[in-house]
């Protein structure tokens, strides 16, 4: 082999070699790849799909005609007694066939099947508001496991700062500069933060099983470290009054309503329709012997007199109509009501983050500067440096913390909207 053909040989080994360890890493180290994953494997979301994939085949039978109906009479099977009883046609008196096909009133059919296409729509509107309620799920986990993963790396790099704050107490313990009791102060706090990253992860591998379950996968699958955040939109993408008429004319639920309500009418039209007859028309050819020697023509149809049980059905389906009407406006009223709540959260956690970043953290770590350089030449007692140690640690955490609030009150906008932003 020539020096060529192993080089492009040993080229194609390695990119076989790095699609395969592509196609092994595991997910999660952004939300899209979870999404992904659960949009293809949930089988909470796969039955509400294929649930709407059988509403929509029941709108071509519900407009359909009923099937035929053909009946067969011998007549005369004894020839008058002059014969042992007989049962083929062309051996007894007469035989009647009868073909009859049952037609309901003009638009009754137009009726049901527009009914069982609103029906349809309703179930598309509820497996898409499962998926919305599905994706917030997963967007929120998401956060929560970044939320807990970022405490954890803080909390370890301000125990590294604790290894070395008890290592100058006790360089100036030895000198005779400072007491022992701050040596130990150092000791004691390195030991809660100890304990804060067995809590912390234990409330990892928590959500990292909520997130396996979520994409119904064994909760203990390997999910990979989280490592980012999706962008906050622009403020201009969250106007309160354009958000709203997006709910309106997107949420999952208020679709289902509206499909509802829609279906309410129709059944309402058809009810209403039930106060005419139905149909029954028939043709009848008669064989005598081995000819048909006659034919006759049939029209059946019932008659409504039931006027009591027709009015309470009237009667029930604007009952019903009302009712689906009461709900979508119950909807409206709670989706906005949880709209309006979550851009006041988002808003509020977007300053806090811009505060904490721009204002309280650089002044934490000042305070903490000057504490140090005041204990190492004795100006300040140790007590005084945990303080400031402490305020930094703070206001990292809310900083993480504001920015995991954002993400889940995103996840809740898109969950109402039924869509992302």
């Amino acid at each position: 082999m020539s020096c060529r053909a192993r080089s492009l040989l040993a080229v194609l080994l390695c990119a076989v070699g790095v699609s395969a360890q592509a196609q092994e890493a595991p997910i999660g180290a952004d939300v899209e790849s979870l999404l992904g994953y659960a949009r293809e494997r949930n089988p909470d979301y796969a039955a509400m799909r294929h649930e709407a994939d059988a509403a929509a085949e029941r709108v071509i039978p519900a407009g359909a005609l009923p099937d035929p109906k053909l009946r067969t009479e011998l007549r005369d099977i004894t020839r008058m007694g002059d014969q042992n009883p007989a049962l083929l046609p062309a051996q007894v008196g007469s035989t009647r066939y009868l073909l009859m096909q049952d037609v309901p009133w003009l638009g009754k059919r137009e009726l049901k099947r527009e009914i069982a296409e609103l029906d349809a729509r309703g179930a598309s509107g509820r497996a898409s508001g499962t998926w919305a309620e599905l994706s917030a799920r997963i967007k929120t986990a998401y956060s929560q496991l970044q939320y807990v993963s970022r405490n954890e790396q803080l909390t370890r790099e301000i125990l590294d700062l604790m290894v070395r704050l008890e290592k100058i107490a006790q360089v100036r313990y030895a000198g005779g500069l400072a007491a022992q009791q701050d040596v130990i102060r150092a000791q004691v706090e390195q030991t809660g933060m100890k304990s804060e990253l067995i809590a912390l992860h234990n409330e990892h591998r928590q959500l990292q099983a909520r997130l396996n379950a979520l994409l119904a996968r064994p909760s203990a699958a390997p999910l990979a470290s989280p490592q980012r955040l999706r962008p906050l939109p622009a403020a201009a993408r969250l106007d309160p009054a354009t958000l709203e008429e997006r709910v309106r004319a997107r949420n999952p639920q208020i679709f289902a309503d509206e499909a509802r309500i829609r279906a309410a009418e129709k059944n309402r039209e058809l009810t209403y329709k039930n106060r005419y007859p139905d149909f029954t028309l028939g043709v009848s050819p008669i064989q005598y012997q081995g000819a048909v020697r006659e034919w006759e023509l049939m029209v059946e149809l019932n008659l409504p007199l039931q006027q009591g049980s027709r009015r309470a059905q009237e009667r029930e389906s604007e009952a019903m109509l009302s009712a689906a009407r009461a709900r979508r406006d119950a909807t409206a009223n709670q989706v906005l009501g949880d709209l309006a709540e979550n851009l006041s959260g988002l808003e509020s956690a977007r300053q806090t983050e811009t505060l904490t970043t721009t204002s309280l953290l650089p002044q934490a770590e000042l305070s903490f500067k000057a504490a140090l350089a005041g204990y190492e030449n004795g100006k300040v007692d140790f007590a005084t440096l945990l303080d400031a140690q402490r305020q930094i640690k703070q206001a990292r955490q809310n900083s993480i913390k504001a920015q995991a609030e954002a993400q889940m009150r995103l996840a809740e906008i898109e969950r109402i909207l039924g869509e992302d932003l």
